[in-house]
């Protein structure tokens, strides 16, 4: 069963959980001192929120997290199907998690990712490179959201 996720970046850290602890009615799953995670059943949403430097304030990036092999290999079909350019970033470390992932931006920049996690990390992650998505403006410095190059002239 897919989940939607949500990256929000904060300025505060500490008084985000607090808010977010009471509108959810539950405490966060994972708690760092810049990232906390809501993994909620009703909703069924993978919420998320960074408190990094660079980071875009607000909604970061969108997404869809899959439990299994399976579930990601329909989501990707679907990312190509799409008619956009597409990352495929593989197995990475992003948010203190292991997980394996693709981006793709919307018509209009939004930036969505397409993600299983399996595993645990001790280290926050970095950022990949998609300058590929380079119609894709919004969301540029979002946590582990790409980073996006300037456009270049091409026929896309």
């Amino acid at each position: 069963m897919k989940r939607f996720h949500v990256h929000v970046g904060v300025t505060d850290i500490d008084r985000s959980v607090a808010f977010y602890s009471s509108l959810f009615g539950a405490r966060p799953s994972v708690v760092k001192g810049d990232y906390a995670k809501w993994m909620l059943e009703d909703p069924r949403i993978n919420f998320a929120i960074s408190m990094r430097e660079d980071a875009t304030k607000g909604v970061e990036h969108v997404g869809l997290q899959v439990e299994d092999k399976a579930e990601l290999e329909e989501v990707y079909g679907r990312l190509k199907a799409a008619d956009r350019p597409v990352l495929e970033e593989g197995a990475t470390t992003c948010c203190y998690a292991q997980s394996e992932k693709s981006w793709i931006a919307d018509p209009d920049g939004v930036v969505w990712e397409a993600f299983m996690t399996d595993g645990e990390s001790t280290t926050y992650g970095g950022s990949p490179d998609l300058g590929q998505l380079a119609s894709a403006n919004a969301a540029s410095s979002a946590c582990c959201a790409p980073q996006m190059a300037s456009p270049k002239n091409s026929c896309c």
